[in-house]
């Protein structure tokens, strides 16, 4: 009873408030679009009537098979791009590697739907190397629209992330294993395939199932250059806010399926995962070496290639954000205009943009500092189930999340439609798993001994965390803060579903330009929200000392 008695102390409560903080704002909305699509909304009964149309009518299951169609093609892509770009860059040296490291970081911190406009002003029907190849060389050139293009624009966006994952995992791959196998007499094929691809395959997964997952949920890009090919985002987005005959509650049912198939790939990935995890420690850790004659030149090929295609979007916008206007049309040669008229037009959208993201990731902090020490430094039944709740929100599309908190939170006890609040809180759950991870690997990193010997000297638990814990994470919290701002601001699938005329964010503001055909804003707008995300990249070196992110 004793036991039981101190068990129960400020981490519990602590850890009770979480818990009903992700009951209110995750488990309740999730809830309440599982009940909007069961209900009958002329009647208010329970009826399949929802899953009954989406069965009835293939349109809706083509758009949920092009959405996995989208998915496992950007997964596989991205995969098979980004696995060979890290294993070269761990095991050869390659000249300017450092900066290229940070190329690749830049050319994903944008939406992926700003990658999407960019390659219709490259490879549009009237794009920069569309008309050159037509005009000079009498070549037309393959169309950005549809799956292709749609992958394409995902794939260069989502590389980065696999990536960074991949590099991580040949760090803590021992050269020792590869040496002897070359001193066995195996070639280089043999030792990668052999030796360095099952090392590393529950990375990869885990990559993948990221990769999946934001392929799956990406609103913008099919919505700019699908031209007809229809993913589950728009269908949903259409159902709920269309114009002509918006179907709530059929849009609800559709994201019930959605959740249900993604949960499933997360079940699957994580079950694959676990048989085949490992724990490893380098001894001897890959370190990039010289390479010489076709090899070197390949590696060097391969890895320059990449960066020049990745990168190409961002020049694009850069050069097009100060070309002249007319209007609607490019004018010849270049100006201030559209900058000018981005900071004076758009100043609500910039200011929109930075508060939310600021009050996001404080949540985000606050809430997974807290969550990652009581899972890590208290573990029981209890912090065990915060653990998993902190999990939901990545297994839900942002889109499908924007629908959940409308089905919920429309209406009294507590109504948030409408307000900045409701956008912050959406911005901060769907963030929330990733920084908690990297919160609580930190944590992992920091000795225990320090706290003991802090409470064996008569500090309370909470002045040991205060004091001791917190200074000890204060570099990696404010990363994590910092790599949260950076998602959240080039966020679009959710805050779409919620936005009114003042709470648009610099994202939604892109999207209407684009859509209107007004470039040059577009450019412009997009050109200020690269220097935020460069500027915050840039940061994040500073306090971590090194030329790598976490996602």
């Amino acid at each position: 009873m004793l036991r039981r008695r101190r068990q129960f102390d400020q981490w519990t409560v602590i850890t009770l408030g979480i818990i009903l903080v992700y009951i209110v704002f995750m488990i309740y909305p999730v809830l309440s679009l599982l009940l909007a699509s069961l209900r009958d909304a002329s009647t208010g009964a329970i009826s399949l009537k929802h899953f009954q149309k989406f069965f009835s009518k293939s349109y809706y299951m083509k758009a949920v098979i092009n959405s996995f169609k989208v998915s496992v093609s950007v997964t596989l892509c991205a995969v098979a791009v980004a696995t060979p770009l890290a294993y070269i860059i761990s095991t050869v040296r390659i000249r300017g590697s450092s900066w290229i490291r940070v190329f690749i970081l830049i050319s994903s911190m944008s939406a992926p739907f700003i990658g999407s406009y960019s390659w219709i002003l490259l490879l549009g029907r009237n794009g920069y190397i569309t008309n050159f190849f037509k005009n000079y060389l009498g070549i037309q050139t393959p169309t950005i629209y549809g799956l292709p293009g749609i992958v394409l624009v995902l794939t260069l966006a989502l590389v980065p992330l696999v990536f960074s994952y991949v590099c991580g995992a040949l760090k803590n791959t021992d050269k020792s294993l590869i040496e002897a196998a070359r001193n066995l007499g195996s070639g280089n094929f043999k030792i990668i395939m052999t030796i360095v691809v099952p090392l590393i395959i529950p990375t990869i997964l885990a990559a993948g199932i990221l990769v999946f997952m934001k392929a799956l949920s990406d609103f913008g890009t099919p919505s700019l250059i699908g031209e007809g090919f229809k993913t589950v985002p728009q269908l949903i987005y259409n159902e709920f806010l269309g114009d002509v005959a918006a179907d709530n509650g059929f849009a609800a049912a559709i994201s019930v399926m959605v959740v249900a198939f993604a949960l499933l790939a997360f079940i699957i990935q994580r079950a694959i995962s676990n048989h085949l995890a490992f724990s490893m420690s380098a001894l001897y850790p890959l370190e990039p070496l010289p390479a010489y004659g076709i090899k070197n030149v390949l590696c060097h090929l391969y890895v320059y290639l990449y960066m020049l295609i990745a990168l190409l979007p961002q020049i694009c916008i850069w050069v097009t954000a100060f070309r002249k206007t007319k209007g609607l049309t490019f004018d010849e040669g270049y100006s201030l205009q559209s900058m000018k008229t981005a900071v004076s037009q758009m100043s609500v959208s910039i200011r929109n943009t930075l508060v939310f993201a600021l009050s996001a990731a404080a949540l985000i902090v606050l809430i997974a500092v807290l969550v990652s020490y009581s899972t890590v430094r208290r573990p029981n039944p209890l912090t065990n189930s915060l653990d998993v709740l902190t999990m939901t929100p990545y297994i839900v599309p942002g889109s499908i999340l924007g629908i959940a908190f409308v089905s919920a939170f429309s209406r009294q006890p507590i109504k948030l439609t409408g307000t900045a609040l409701i956008i912050i809180i959406v911005l901060a759950v769907k963030r929330m798993p990733y920084t908690v991870r990297s919160s609580t690997a930190i944590l992992h990193n920091i000795p225990e001994s320090l706290e003991e010997a802090s409470l064996n000297l008569g500090a309370s638990s909470m002045k040991t965390f205060a004091r001791i814990t917190m200074p000890l994470m204060k570099n990696g919290i404010i990363s994590g803060a910092i790599m949260s701002i950076l998602s959240i601001i080039t966020e679009l699938s959710s805050s779409i579903m919620l936005y009114t005329g003042r709470t648009q964010t610099m994202t939604i503001a892109i999207y209407a330009q684009i859509i209107r055909g007004n470039y040059g804003l577009a450019s412009a707008l997009s050109l200020i929200l690269s220097v935020f995300t460069i500027a915050l990249v840039f940061l994040v070196f500073k306090i971590t000392g090194n030329k790598e992110l976490s996602y």
